[in-house]
């Protein structure tokens, strides 16, 4: 997971007249329940962004990585860099996702300790110039700002490119008649961004261009020489 980044991608934008290459989208639900809504709306999404991939002739194929899985593999990277597999296999499907659909639950006005974790030991450059649809769920309406209020900041500092529409699920909105309208609105933001080959672009000939930071974000304090002149006097050490 910490190994440098180098920008190379798999899939590209396809010719005037070919056939589309199948494209990958990821799936992160970081719900703690069975059945869990968190994880219930990230498909959702997922499932009407295929259908509509597959009405332009674009094959869509979904990859779900559940985080409740993942909890312990998180923290132990966070404490102490160690990567696990499992933990290493879930950052190759995000590194080769041509699109995310990440949706968490929202505890005491934010997202959950779990889904932030996860994305702060990912490397730097993993989601550069990546299309991410961004959802969360609540028991109350009350939390509905929090997918713009947080979310956008995190993947902004991620590098992504969010859709416009953000969806939030309180526990009216399963019943409600717009929420479907949202979710389709969401999906096809999240299509046309997948199809127009932006990632592939950013990827490709603008990749020089980004400040490039190896490592993960949960590894702030690695590569500090606290060994040095500088730090033993900044320690009050000799």
């Amino acid at each position: 997971m910490n190994a440098p980044f180098d920008g190379q991608v798999n899939a590209s934008a396809p010719s005037d007249g070919a056939a589309s290459e199948p494209r990958t989208l990821a799936v992160i639900s970081a719900g703690t329940s069975d059945p869990s809504t968190t994880t219930m709306l990230a498909m959702r999404v997922a499932d009407k962004a295929a259908a509509l991939a597959a009405q332009s002739g674009t094959e869509l194929q979904i990859r779900v990585i559940d985080l409740r899985a993942l909890a312990g593999d998180i923290t132990t990277a966070l404490v102490s860099q160690h990567v696990s597999p499992e933990l290493q296999s879930a950052s190759d499907i995000l590194r080769d996702a041509d699109a995310l659909v990440v949706s968490t639950p929202v505890y005491k006005a934010g997202p959950s300790g779990l889904f932030t974790s996860f994305f702060q030991v990912l490397d730097n450059d993993l989601l550069i110039g990546t299309p991410v649809a961004l959802a969360a769920t609540a028991g109350s309406a009350r939390h509905a700002l929090v997918v713009d209020d947080q979310l956008r900041g995190l993947f902004a500092y991620l590098r992504t490119v969010t859709v416009p529409t953000s969806l939030f699920a309180a526990p009216d909105d399963w019943t409600s008649a717009d929420f479907g309208k949202r979710i389709e609105r969401a999906a096809t933001e999240l299509v046309a961004l997948v199809t127009s080959g932006f990632r592939a672009a950013v990827r490709g000939e603008a990749w020089a261009s980004y400040q490039h930071s190896y490592g993960s974000a949960g590894g702030a304090e690695i590569g500090i020489d606290l060994d040095s002149d500088l730090m033993r006097l900044a320690t009050g050490g000799r």
